[in-house]
């Protein structure tokens, strides 16, 4: 009788736990429940504002585009652009110079015959440049009609179609003097490229041999611009997909310039792309290869002076990598690249120290400490028992490891992996102060020399330019459309990773 009733005062406390037990369950529900709505709401606010900063731009890009075409800008750029190739080509020249100096320079040769070998070069490459001489005054000439009427449609919005139709027949008289100029060019640069003078050095040689092939090819061109020039029309009707195309595949981001701004996020996403490549090129086998150490070879005592290392490293502040990376791997880099060791390379040496190299070092450096934890903690979620059936099987460790353990936790290593990529594509600091900040587009003719080039990114151009814009105009919402870019491209490389890894996961189970 005692039993039953100290069973039955027993009840009310029993229930009492489990009330306060549901109670709980349900506040942990709701709390985790609610970050996710949170985080969900987060993400919508991001976005809208997003939108709402950078709406009305596609709008202002293509006003920009017809009164780029409506003042003769673009009639202009057709001849321009022949200019600047030439311009090109003379810079190509001093390039080629350069190297014929330093290999006489190499052999010992003084000065002052080093200076009479390269006389006969060096009245080449003014004899080239003086062959544009009625070009550049072209340019200018039509340049000063454009940019004037530019600034009374800027002024005006609508122009007097009187007033055009007596600037743009103005305008259009450079189409015979350019007729004229392109074949004295033509006739000149032939007669210069019969006497060119010989080059010693190998190497400047082969380059000074692509270059007159370059002329060539550049001649050739002179007919396509005068067909360009007869076929242009300012009234030809710009569609409105046309402002969607220049920013999402425009080869030039070039504001505040008297001439036309242009907003094209390609050199930006090209030097994000190569900047994150090099870093985890450097990063995934490094921090991939420390996890597979760590958690299955080290010893205990290894174990606990690695670990703290390496996850050190991401508690130093990003603009002091961004301080060491200018002052020491920069210039590491540039000594190696001037080093006669590696002579034999075709792109060295470098007269760049801040480029995609050292600004993926560096970012390396911080991925490093993300994909190390979190491919770590994968392998250690391995069961215990698949390393035990390996080893009962006859395996060795090299073999448990490669074909049981990391397979298990690949799916939790390509996790890891697409987060360091996540913290490489968003950082800006070490890309401000490392990439070079130059808004083109690598020479990728180089090959594995474009990965020495000086680059800009998304991140860097927002952090660089956002402090400067006047809030409404075009310039800023370009750079809010350049956030929602990066937005929209990380979004999907987290959605992406889900897909993978639950398929994956879903294959292995």
């Amino acid at each position: 009788m005692e039993s039953v009733a100290s069973s039955r005062s027993l009840l009310p406390a029993r229930r009492k736990s489990r009330r306060l037990q549901a109670a709980l369950e349900k506040g942990i529900k709701a709390f985790f429940g609610g970050n996710a709505i949170l985080a969900v709401i987060v993400l919508a606010l991001i976005t809208i504002f997003l939108f709402r900063e950078g709406f009305g731009f596609f709008g202002q890009n293509l006003a920009n585009l017809r009164v780029y075409r409506q003042a003769g800008l673009e009639y202009v750029d057709i001849i321009r652009a022949v200019g600047e190739q030439h311009e090109a080509l003379s810079r190509r020249l001093s390039d080629i110079r350069l190297g014929e100096a330093q290999h006489l320079e190499k052999r010992g040769t003084p000065v002052d015959e080093t200076a009479a070998i390269l006389a006969p070069f060096d009245k080449f490459a003014a004899e080239f440049g003086d062959t544009a001489e009625n070009l550049r005054g072209l340019i200018s000439e039509s340049t000063d009609q454009a940019t004037s009427l530019k600034e009374e449609l800027a002024a005006s919005r609508t122009m007097d179609p009187a007033r055009l139709d007596v600037a743009l027949p103005t305008l259009r008289q450079a189409e015979p003097a350019f007729d004229s100029v392109a074949t004295d060019m033509t006739a000149r640069i032939a007669a210069l490229l019969a006497t060119a003078p010989p080059i010693s050095d190998p190497a400047s040689s082969r380059i000074f041999g692509h270059w007159k092939s370059t002329v060539g090819n550049y001649l050739k061109e002179f007919p396509g611009a005068a067909a360009r020039l007869r076929s242009w029309s300012p009234n030809e009707p710009i569609p409105w997909h046309r402002s969607i195309q220049s920013f999402l595949f425009g080869r030039e981001w070039v504001t505040a310039s008297f001439w036309q701004d242009w907003y094209g996020i390609i050199p930006l996403l090209t030097g994000s792309v190569l900047v994150s490549f090099v870093a985890l090129l450097i990063a995934v086998p490094l921090g991939v290869s420390s996890a597979i150490y760590v958690s299955e070879v080290a010893s205990r005592g290894e174990r606990k002076l690695i670990k703290p290392i390496i996850e050190f490293v991401s508690a130093i502040p990003s603009v002091v990598l961004g301080f060491f990376g200018i002052a020491v791997v920069g210039e590491a880099i540039r000594a190696a690249s001037q080093s006669s060791l590696l002579s034999w390379v075709s792109f060295f040496p470098i007269s760049e120290r801040l480029n995609v190299m050292t600004a993926g070092c560096l970012l390396a450096f911080m991925a490093i400490p993300t994909i190390f934890t979190l491919a770590e903690d994968a392998l250690r979620n391995v069961p215990r028992g698949f390393k035990e059936a390996s080893y009962a099987l006859g395996a060795n460790r090299l073999q448990t490891i490669g074909r049981v353990i990391v397979p298990a936790s690949l799916s939790g290593i390509i996790s890891a992996i697409l987060l360091g990529l996540g913290r490489v594509i968003g950082e800006t600091m070490v890309v401000l102060l490392c990439a070079g900040n130059r808004i083109a587009i690598p020479d990728f003719t180089q090959g594995v020399g474009s990965f020495f080039q000086p680059v800009h990114t998304m991140t860097g151009i927002i952090a660089q330019e956002m402090g400067e814009v006047v809030r409404g105009s075009i310039h800023y919402r370009a750079l809010f459309m350049v956030g929602l870019v990066l937005f929209t491209i990380t979004l999907a490389i987290n959605w992406l990773a889900q897909r993978f890894v639950a398929r994956f996961r879903m294959s292995i189970g």
